[in-house]
């Protein structure tokens, strides 16, 4: 009974036979699967691939004639090539595919069907590195305007991001996300942060980012950004331009506190006056364009030769008249002699 169990396996064996026994695949990766069967005899029978760990129990995921339809036949494909062999591929593979399957051949009264055990394994993570979503060179934070850091990695499948700060010798999290957003309310003092990748298998941490705060406020704080990669920079125009104190009054506020006379008054506004009509005049016409000028100018000039021409019109209509009424007034005496 032995010897007739053994001459049927390896029959069976030599009408089906795949290059694997074992496949060993990441999350969101693929695989590919090559069997040689009997073509002369199974050219045109149905092929399948049937998941679970009994032959007489498993559950077809797809087929090579596209009639079965389950949740993952549209990652699952089985491709009838004949001579150049049968080809089982999977796509997009999730931790759900791992377990026992048989590459099937239809056949009356019992298919051949040989067993690939599937192992799905996640990638582990390089170093994430860190970049700003805005240029760090415009100084952008000299003048408190937020900036986003981003934590990224190259490899690595189902990579979980996490922020910490190091306060103290000791690390703090701050949140689970791969984004960091530094802003004036946030900090408020020097602090080093970093990030960390991570997935079931594997984890690394970024290089430091470190931030320092010259001047910590609510609003328009000043704080300065080093991370590696990155160009340096600093706040020093920045800091110039805060800490400067405020000038003294000009020599005419001091003139007007000082000579309270009503003639040095006037005078001074007599003299200050036309300055400030022309700088007022002078910022009016800044940035104006010259066809707008060219434009209006032109319109007022058209509207000074048309008012004048009307005039012109009008004075020559009324000359006539007068001419013939004293015409008339002349005739009379002579019409009663």
């Amino acid at each position: 009974m032995k010897i007739l169990c053994l001459t049927l396996l390896f029959h069976a064996t030599l009408q089906l036979q795949c290059d694997k026994g074992q496949i060993t695949a990441h999350v969101g990766g693929e695989f590919m699967l090559v069997c040689k069967y009997d073509t002369n005899t199974f050219r045109y029978n149905k092929k399948y691939w049937c998941q679970g760990d009994a032959k007489s129990s498993c559950a077809i995921v797809a087929d090579s004639e596209g009639v079965t339809k389950t949740k993952n036949t549209h990652r699952s494909h089985v491709i009838d090539a004949r001579r150049r062999g049968l080809f089982v591929k999977v796509t997009h593979l999730q931790f759900e595919d791992a377990g026992v399957y048989w590459v099937g051949i239809d056949k009356v009264y019992a298919d051949i069907m040989t067993s690939v055990n599937v192992v799905i394994t996640e990638v582990p993570v390089s170093k994430p590195a860190l970049w700003p979503l805005s240029s760090l060179v415009d100084g952008p934070t000299c003048w408190g305007q937020p900036v986003t850091v981003r934590c990224g990695c190259t490899k690595g499948t189902a990579v979980r991001y996490s922020w910490y700060q190091n306060t103290h010798q000791k690390d703090v999290l701050l949140h689970h996300s791969s984004d960091l957003y530094l802003h004036c309310g946030r900090v408020d003092k020097d602090s080093n942060y970093y990030c960390l990748a991570s997935n079931g298998i594997s984890s690394q941490g970024s290089d430091i980012l470190s931030v320092q705060v010259p001047v910590p406020a609510d609003s328009s704080c000043i704080y300065v950004i080093s991370m590696q990669g990155q160009p340096m920079y600093d706040c020093a125009h920045r800091m110039s331009t805060t800490t400067a104190k405020t000038p003294p009054p000009t020599t005419c506020q001091a003139t007007r506190k000082t000579h309270p006379d009503a003639g040095n008054q006037s005078l001074q506004i007599n003299q200050t006056d036309p300055d400030l009509f022309f700088s007022r005049l002078e910022k009016a016409w800044t940035g104006v364009p010259f066809w707008y000028m060219l434009l209006r100018w032109g319109s007022f000039a058209s509207l000074l030769i048309f008012l004048c021409i009307v005039i012109k019109c009008t004075k020559a209509r009324h000359r006539p008249v007068k001419r013939k009424r004293r015409v008339r007034f002349k005739q009379r005496p002579h019409a009663a002699q």
